[in-house]
């Protein structure tokens, strides 16, 4: 018989979409507050401080060499601040939260057609049906959405680009994660993925934002969520499912966040929910379990 999966390596992956989904609302509740690049060079401040600190105290292992720390971090570049970074400026210039979601729900599928060049790992026809399926789910959920932007095309483009950089930073991210350094320490792993990351945003924040900081209420709720739940809780896990699965189950997941944050959004702010975000939800949901099942 083979080993039985631990009920936290079994709920790893649904814990995985409920956190990660939240990222869309701690950025609702944040960004009127500071800049995109500006919040997300405060949030891995204290994210390097706090495990930092765990790891320490903890004393955890450090990478072995260079070659490890260098792989682990660019990594972090393409995961945290390629595509967080993205995300947080494409809604922040005003593209809908819906095409956001659309765009970045390609993610599995331009995972599936990396995986089998540099990772070598076989996508069954079973897998590709799953994936389109999902895709099909997503684009039913986020419809409504999409259509209830500003109805203008001027400076679409302009919107656009973050999110494309951000769809091509979590792909590559998490191929170049799978293939060079799939285990880590998370704790210390975690510091030093977010350390170039605050390089590069912070570098970027000061040449292309004020820097400012409307320090509120709702804007530390909003930085304390994304630092402990995003950074903390759904980073690890994912790079736990990296770890332990294929790229094509972990891609597959991302799938469910426009589906989950549309739920959460219409349990804590009241947003729609139709019929056909109804159905896209069954789709996605089926889409995942046929891509992940072997």
């Amino acid at each position: 018989m083979p080993p039985q999966p631990s009920r936290l390596t079994a709920a790893a992956p649904l814990l995985f979409v409920l956190l990660w989904s939240t990222g869309f609302l701690g950025a609702k509740f944040g960004l009127p507050y500071a800049e995109p690049l500006t919040f997300l060079s405060t949030r891995y401040v204290l994210v390097i401080t706090l495990m930092g600190a765990l790891a320490l105290a903890m004393r955890a292992p450090w990478p072995r060499d260079w070659r490890q720390v260098a792989h682990i971090g660019i990594a972090g570049l393409l995961v945290q601040a390629t595509y967080l970074g993205g995300v947080f400026m494409s809604i922040h210039r005003g593209l809908p939260a819906g095409v956001s979601a659309l765009v970045v729900g390609m993610q599995p599928l331009l995972t599936a057609l990396g995986a089998g060049w540099l990772l070598r790992e076989r996508v069954t026809r079973r897998q590709w049906a799953g994936l389109a399926l999902g895709f099909i789910g997503v684009t039913l959920v986020v419809s409504n959405k999409v259509g209830a932007g500003n109805g203008t095309t001027a400076g679409v483009g302009w919107m656009l680009m973050p999110a494309l950089a951000a769809l091509v930073g979590i792909t590559v991210g998490t191929l170049y994660q799978k293939r060079f350094c799939p285990s880590f320490d998370l704790r210390t792993g975690s510091v030093v993925q977010f350390i170039p990351s605050l390089a590069v945003t912070a570098l970027l924040a000061s040449r292309t934002e004020t820097m400012h900081v409307a320090w509120s209420g709702d804007f530390v709720f909003a930085l304390l969520w994304l630092v402990l739940v995003l950074s903390l809780g759904a980073i690890s896990l994912l790079n736990l499912l990296i770890r332990s699965g294929s790229a094509v189950n972990v891609a597959s997941l991302f799938y469910l966040t426009p589906p989950t944050t549309a739920l959460l959004a219409w349990l804590l702010f009241g947003e729609t929910l139709t019929g056909l975000a109804l159905v896209g939800m069954a789709v996605a949901v089926a889409g995942v379990w046929l891509a992940r099942k072997t």
